[in-house]
């Protein structure tokens, strides 16, 4: 999770005001990877623009030509990261890249992924989605032993795990590494003659793999990033699967210990993918036209219009609409040109940070009776605001109609989802939640027909991590561990900022 440093130290080291009382969910991270193919930095910074929704707070490339590796990295968006320069340096035919939000270490620049280190396995990178659990300890035992870390994100305990392997081959000391760490991960591993694509043994997280037309290798978060690059999607990398692609071919590995039981995040259907992309060998514009259908069968209103929340609950508003037969229609405008940060006019406007992302069409809602689909009710300051908007601009009535079940609980995998005391669901009935937002109804799609709208298109069946919803984590650990781990980094992030 990110780690959030209280107003006090951004008064006392910055003299500025943290804006941004309102919550979403926020994206993980962005990973791609291309082996065989000239430019292939090129490729890989095409690959990282279509998975900028995944994260903006840093990006990276790291490329090989066979004897060396190359690296850059900067913070902020990738368009604002890289340029044709800078391109031109990251010179070879393989290479990985990342897009970061960060959900364990800060917000910094030695904290951009992907990391880079010389060893005595050789000069190797690493880019990595999701989180490890077990981070905090592992890293106190590596520093009682002596390491020393460079940065303050989870994933630098494999490199140091992989050095103190004992293990001469590279697949060896990663297989051994990963066998020590718990939690989620799909990672993208570059060496100057290999490149490795991993996914946990529970499959926490998307890795997809395709194939270029010149007969390069790719691998991507989300099938979205093949579009822009013209790659063929191959399959999804398997939980507990290690691929290697060298210049012999493609290699498959299973060498963690099995296991019964899959944790496919069923948040990044609901939320986090991209719509035009192919996920957990489903696609997510079905997925959530059908959790809208549900939601329309469970929760239906006598209403005017449909209107969605942009961007992740449109397509859910269109299920909605097309199952119950009211008319869809554009209700709300969001801004895309919106950074991390903004500065607020001097005097105080009402609601300033709802109304710089959206704004409500009126004509579209006014003396109406309005459907507002979301697919997520956190803290619930958002929802209130654009409720007020939407109320303002004239509608009749408003019943709020979500897109997944409530959400209960915070993420140990890599989303950021806030403690329980700040999720509104945990401390409050439907009723409550109601009354706060000032609206006639609302609903939240049930637990079990979520799972059934995952089922489209004769997908297969899957195991979902739904924890987020029902408390029941599919990988033990112990809560006092993960604490310890935001303690101790929310210590080193204060440091940097002094």
């Amino acid at each position: 999770m990110k780690v959030k440093f209280p107003q006090l130290l951004a008064n006392k080291f910055f003299n500025c005001k943290i804006n941004n009382p309102s919550y979403y969910p926020k994206e993980e991270c962005g990973i791609y990877g291309i082996f065989g193919v000239e430019e292939a930095a090129n490729y890989t910074y095409l690959g990282l623009y279509a998975l900028q929704h995944r994260g903006q707070e840093s990006a990276g490339i790291v490329s090989s030509d066979g004897e060396r590796l190359y690296r850059y990295a900067g913070m902020g968006q990738v368009a604002h990261v890289f340029d044709q320069e800078k391109i031109k340096m990251l010179r070879g035919f393989a290479a990985i890249g990342h897009n970061r939000y960060s959900t364990t270490g800060a917000s910094f620049l030695r904290n951009a992924q992907p990391i880079r280190v010389e060893s005595h396995l050789g000069s190797f990178a690493l880019a990595h989605n999701g989180n490890i659990t077990n981070a905090w300890d592992i890293r106190k035992q590596l520093e009682e032993k002596g390491s020393i870390f460079q940065t303050t994100v989870d994933t630098e305990i494999i490199f140091h795990l992989m050095a103190r392997s004992g293990k001469r081959e590279f697949l060896d000391s990663l297989v051994y590494a990963l066998r020590k760490v718990k939690g989620a991960y799909s990672l993208l591993v570059l060496n100057p003659h290999e490149l490795y694509a991993i996914r946990d043994p529970m499959g926490f997280r998307p890795l997809v793999m395709g194939k270029h037309k010149s007969g390069a290798i790719v691998f991507a978060s989300e099938t979205c990033a093949f579009d822009i690059t013209d790659v063929e999607y191959i399959r999804d990398i398997e939980p507990g699967e290690i691929v290697r692609v060298t210049k012999k071919g493609v290699e498959s590995f299973f060498p963690f210990p099995h296991t019964k039981r899959q944790a496919l995040c069923i948040f990044e259907n609901i939320y986090f993918a991209r719509p035009d992309s192919y996920i957990f060998n489903r696609s997510v514009y079905e997925v959530r036209k059908s959790l809208g259908r549900y939601l329309a069968i469970e929760h239906p209103a006598e209403a005017d219009v449909v209107i969605g929340v942009p961007d992740s609950s449109i397509v859910a508003a269109l299920g909605y609409s097309e199952q119950s037969g009211i008319p869809f229609t554009t209700g709300l405008i969001r801004s895309h040109y919106i950074g991390r940060t903004f500065i607020e006019p001097e005097q105080k406007i009402r609601d300033f940070g709802a109304k710089i992302k959206y704004n409500v069409v009126k004509s579209a809602v006014k003396d109406k009776r309005v459907v507002v689909v979301d697919d997520s009710i956190m803290r619930g300051t958002t929802s209130k605001k654009l409720i007020k908007m939407i109320r303002k601009a004239g509608a009749k009535e408003i019943h709020l109609r979500i897109s997944a079940p409530p959400t209960r609980f915070p993420c140990f995998y890599g989303i950021d989802i806030p403690t329980r005391h700040e999720l509104i669901a945990s401390s409050h009935t439907i009723e409550e939640i109601q009354k706060y937002l000032k609206i006639e109804s609302l609903g939240y799609l049930s637990i079990e027909n979520a799972r059934k709208a995952m089922e489209v298109n004769n997908s297969p069946v899957c195991q979902w991590c739904d924890a987020c919803f029902t408390g029941n984590y599919p990988l033990p650990f112990q809560e006092e561990e993960y604490n310890n781990q935001k303690t101790l980094f929310s210590e080193y992030m204060i440091e940097e900022i002094r």
